[in-house]
């Protein structure tokens, strides 16, 4: 069984520890857990893949910016021969507290614009996606430039603990399937 597991980010490195990415840095968690082959570009995105428990992950982080992320989720899932089953979105969330994961089926895009714009491409929110809080603290106006900002020195303290939860709930979404893992994750991080 194959996975396809999109992690959300921007490229270049102005943008790589920002809260945005941390969609990207999830990716990075997982690949360098299971010792995955290095990033190759592709079209419309980095990826590497790795096995475990015999399934085979596919990780994408796309090069065409948030806002069009749909382009990438529309190719990788042709290229691969996938359903939407397959495809899991791993993307920052300012309605969560920091590091608070919250795993779903489907849903609405929040207002998250790599979201938006992979419902808009695929024509569907039937898709699991993975959240990871990156919490709303700013001042009114402010969002941009908080959610391009670096984490900051306490959230640094708990990142990689918080990458490493987020990991685990990838792989037992490939492992358990949606539903048991929405359980699980969403249960332990309530």
């Amino acid at each position: 069984m194959v996975f396809l597991i999109l992690c959300l980010g921007n490229i270049g490195p102005e943008y790589a520890d920002t809260r945005h990415n941390v969609g990207f840095m999830v990716g990075d968690w997982l690949a360098r857990k299971h010792e995955a082959a290095p990033w190759q570009l592709g079209r419309h995105a980095f990826s590497t893949e790795f096995k475990h428990k015999g399934r085979r992950f596919v990780l994408v982080k796309p090069t065409t910016y948030m806002n069009l992320s749909g382009k990438a989720a529309a190719h990788w899932l042709s290229a691969l021969k996938l359903e939407k089953a397959q495809l899991l979105v791993v993307t920052d969330d300012l309605a969560l507290p920091f590091g608070k994961l919250r795993l779903k089926a489907k849903g609405s895009a929040g207002g998250q614009n790599g979201l938006k714009h992979i419902q808009e491409t695929l024509g569907t929110d039937e898709y699991a996606r993975l959240r990871f809080g990156i919490d709303s603290s700013f001042g009114r106006g402010r969002q941009v430039d908080y959610v391009l900002s670096p984490f900051s020195e306490d959230e640094r303290i708990d990142l990689e603990g918080r990458l490493e939860k987020a990991g685990e709930a990838v792989l037992a979404f490939g492992i358990q399937g949606v539903e048991r893992a929405m359980n699980a994750v969403n249960v332990k991080e309530a």
